[in-house]
């Protein structure tokens, strides 16, 4: 079997995964992670349209257009707009069916929005970075970039070791495997029961420290806005695992 980090995104997002991927109620689906991260978007998208990147299931895209904001998506994996499909229309939640770096959805946007770290599947840091000139050619004036993005855990690294556990608990653990010098981690995700069997659902991202996507931003002609320990607006420090990050474009004068 061929290197994880060598394998096509469609080749990891396939029908397997799609099928497995939604968890209503739990997890990422819960109300109290849906709810605040909705809320903020809407009010982030100040009465516009909304675009988000790698739309997926429609987790996050289906409750902001119930919330009153358009939303349009753009996604990669044909299973994943299958499974979206099954909740909503084409109507409902147009999708662009493409990669998020070079994809082009029609017509303009207050906000454009990454969530829950999917900046990282592009793979090279090229590829990040024409992904912020992306959402700016998709953005009015004075539109805003939200991305969702986790904090590399190298700190949690000791000399010679390469991995982190970064969660475990009844029936599942989570690893993730670094290799600092082309800035790829591998995440590792175990499922289990009872029984001797387990399933493994391997994805490469490439790590983004803070200070580098702001860099990206800037090049793409963007300013920060804010960033914030999570969607509540809790307060970033050295500590925090993950940060809600929003970049804006110069409004027109």
């Amino acid at each position: 079997m061929h290197d994880v980090r060598d394998m096509r995104q469609d080749e990891i997002w396939n029908a397997d995964t799609a099928r497995d991927y939604d968890t209503p109620g739990t997890g990422m689906f819960a109300p109290e992670v849906l709810g605040p991260t909705v809320d903020r978007l809407a009010a982030l998208a100040d009465g516009g349209a909304a675009l988000e990147f790698a739309v997926g299931t429609g987790r996050v895209a289906l409750p902001l257009a119930e919330a009153g904001v358009p939303v349009t998506g753009i996604e990669l994996s044909e299973p994943m707009i299958a499974q979206l499909r099954e909740k909503a229309d084409e109507s409902r939640i147009p999708v662009v069916v493409g990669d998020m770096a070079t994809a082009t959805a029609p017509g303009e946007f207050s906000l454009v929005y990454l969530v829950y770290n999917t900046i990282s599947n592009l793979l090279t840091q090229a590829e990040q970075v024409a992904c912020f000139r992306n959402a700016a050619r998709h953005l009015a004036p004075g539109g805003r970039f939200v991305i969702e993005l986790w904090v590399p855990e190298l700190r949690k690294l000791p000399p010679g070791q390469q991995a982190t556990v970064w969660s475990s608990e009844p029936g599942y653990i989570g690893l993730d495997t670094y290799d600092p010098l082309r800035q790829i981690v591998v995440s590792h995700h175990f499922r289990f029961d009872d029984s001797r069997q387990a399933s493994l659902f391997r994805s490469p991202h490439r790590y983004i420290w803070p200070t580098e996507l702001d860099l990206m931003g800037q090049l793409a002609g963007f300013e920060l806005e804010s960033r914030h320990a999570d969607w509540t607006g809790g307060e970033f420090t050295a500590e925090c695992r993950s940060h809600v990050s929003v970049y804006r474009l110069a409004p027109t004068e």
